[in-house]
């Protein structure tokens, strides 16, 4: 990399706080890492932060532009689809390169009881048919998809408390990853959990709850991620997105 450059982070995940701690340190880089201010306690990420929206497409182009930024990297949730959509309208308008940083998606294995689905409404309307006792591992946003669902029996687990209606039958569980194969197995006997119900965020910070779902049987309702914005080059590791600012945009 060629001259000082300016690099935004979109973060949030545990790649993100990689990318930055890596960046922090390089030479001829400025990183700042932008979060939405959805946890109430979230994890830092090294260097400059930033907290909260942009005002949409239009005010994120204004503050790449006010910045000087040079390079955007979208290393968001792979659920977050309006930061990222307008990422990619904001930097395509102001001429500053993109690259999205998303974590392989989780793939079934021999034993796995998968039920796919496109959205949370979706997982509501075929969860009946699933199982009865819920582990509901979906964020705190979205939790109202499922609360029409009165003869079924939920534990929620979340990192915050929800602020949309609940489930009549629930349970609410205050938890952030990473989990350990012990501590979901327990979880899910505990409360006699028939079905897992997730998002595939991907990653190993929660990908216990799948292992130990197979290994007790039980099936999962996974919510299939939002496509990247279309146009957009996309990798899967840190070392994919050093490897792209280094040799500069393809």
């Amino acid at each position: 990399m060629s001259g000082r450059r300016r690099v935004l982070v979109l973060g949030g995940t545990t790649e993100a706080r990689e990318l930055a701690r890596r960046l922090a340190t390089a030479p001829e880089v400025d990183v700042t890492s932008s979060l939405a201010g959805r946890v109430r306690d979230p994890v830092l990420p090294e260097g400059e932060v930033r907290v909260g929206g942009f005002g949409g497409e239009a005010g994120l182009a204004r503050w790449l532009i006010e910045q000087s930024i040079h390079r955007v990297i979208d290393a968001t949730h792979p659920f977050a689809a309006t930061i990222s959509s307008h990422a990619a309208q904001a930097a395509a308008q102001v001429h500053v390169p993109l690259l999205v940083l998303r974590r392989p998606a989780w793939v079934p294995g021999v034993g796995d009881r998968w039920h796919a689905v496109g959205s949370l409404q979706q997982a509501a309307r075929i969860l009946p048919r699933v199982g009865r006792r819920v582990l509901l591992t979906t964020g705190r946003q979205g939790v109202d998809a499922f609360a029409h669902l009165d003869d079924l029996a939920f534990v929620v687990r979340t990192v915050d408390p929800p602020d949309v209606p609940l489930p009549r039958q629930h349970t609410l569980l205050f938890d952030r990853g990473p989990y350990t194969l012990d501590g979901e197995l327990g979880l899910m006997v505990r409360h006699g959990i028939d079905v897992v119900v997730t998002k595939n965020s991907g990653g190993q910070a929660t990908a216990a709850k799948l292992e130990a779902a197979q290994r007790l049987g039980i099936p999962v309702v996974m919510v299939s991620r939002p496509a990247p914005p279309e146009g957009v080059p996309v990798v899967d590791t840190v070392e994919d997105v050093l490897s792209w600012l280094d040799r500069g945009p393809v």
